[in-house]
C-alpha cells in the first residue's frame, strides 16, 4: 500500500507505530489465512485471545506462527475474562510467559451481547496499571468510563462501535464523537466494524485508531479486505488532517454567481 504515514504516527505509551489499523486474530480458517491478513493490512498491532493460544508453542501452526514479532506487537488480551481478577491473572501469566507487559483489558461475562463490564475493567485497569502494565481497556461507548479509565493510567481507550462480531458500524457514534473530543489518550474504535467505510468513518471522526477481526475473517478474500480496511484506515485520517468541510442544511453554489464568462455580451 505505501501510504505516507511517517509524519503521523500512532502513539502509544511513547511507542510510535506507523499503521493506525490494529488487527485480531479470531475465526480465521487457518494461520496461513491469518498470516496472509496480517501481511496485507500492514498492522503493527495484533491481539490474540489468551485463552486460546498455548504461550509455550510459539513457533506451532496455530495463531502465534502468523504473527511476526520483529514486525508486529502481539497484544494478548482477556477476553473471556468474567471479572478483574480473572482478568489480571490471565495478563500476568502473559507476562510471565515473556511476553511484553501491554495488554488489551477485555470483560464481558454476559454471553449473548458480549458487552464489557464498566465496573470491573475500571477495577482491573486500576490493578495492572499498578503493577506496571500498559492497559489498552475495551469499552462500550461511555464517556464518563473513559474519562475515569484515562485518569488511572489507562495508555489507550477502546470504545465499541458496535457489538462484538456484529459488523454494524459505527452504532455509538454520538458517544464515541464525546469520547473523541474529551480524550488526552488515543482513542481506538474497536468491535462491530464490518466494512472498510465504518474504519473510514471512525477516522474521520478523529479517533486515532481502529481494531477489525470478524469483517477480515468474514470475508471470502481475508487479504484483500484486510487491505481494503488499511487504505480506509488511512484514507479517513488524512481526510481528518486535512478538515473536513461543514454538513450544511440548504445548498451552496460551488460556482460563482457573479463573473460568468462573455456575461456583457
Amino acid at each position: 500500500m505505501n501510504v505516507p504515514e511517517n509524519d503521523d504516527p500512532l502513539v502509544i505509551a511513547g511507542r510510535s507505530f506507523s499503521s493506525r489499523l490494529m488487527i485480531g486474530t479470531g475465526k480465521f480458517p487457518s494461520a496461513a489465512a491469518l498470516r496472509k491478513a496480517i501481511a496485507a493490512s500492514e498492522a503493527e498491532i495484533v491481539t490474540v485471545a489468551l485463552r486460546r493460544v498455548d504461550l509455550n508453542k510459539p513457533d506451532g501452526e496455530g495463531i502465534l506462527s502468523a504473527i511476526d514479532r520483529q514486525k508486529q506487537l502481539l497484544l494478548p488480551n482477556t477476553s473471556g475474562a468474567r471479572n478483574a481478577d480473572e482478568a489480571a491473572r490471565l495478563a500476568r501469566l502473559a507476562r510471565a510467559s515473556g511476553l511484553e507487559p501491554w495488554v488489551k483489558l477485555e470483560l464481558t461475562p454476559e454471553p449473548r451481547y458480549l458487552l464489557p463490564d464498566p465496573v470491573e475493567t475500571l477495577r482491573a485497569a486500576e490493578m495492572l496499571i499498578k503493577d506496571g502494565f500498559v492497559v489498552l481497556p475495551y469499552i462500550q461507548a461511555d464517556p464518563v468510563l473513559a474519562k475515569r479509565l484515562e485518569e488511572a493510567g489507562a495508555a489507550t481507550v477502546m470504545p465499541l462501535g458496535a457489538p462484538i462480531g456484529s459488523n454494524r458500524g459505527l452504532r455509538t457514534r454520538d458517544m464515541l464523537r464525546i469520547i473523541i473530543e474529551q480524550a488526552n489518550v488515543p482513542v481506538v474504535v474497536d468491535a462491530g466494524l464490518g466494512a472498510p467505510s465504518h474504519a473510514g468513518q471512525a477516522m474521520e471522526m478523529g479517533a486515532d485508531a481502529v481494531l477489525v477481526n470478524t469483517a477480515l475473517s468474514d470475508a471470502r478474500d481475508h487479504a484483500a479486505m484486510a487491505k481494503a480496511f488499511a487504505l480506509a484506515t488511512a484514507a479517513g485520517r488524512m481526510a481528518w488532517r486535512a478538515g473536513l468541510g461543514p454538513e450544511r442544511d440548504c445548498a451552496e453554489a460551488s460556482s460563482p454567481l457573479t463573473g460568468f464568462l462573455f456575461e456583457d455580451r
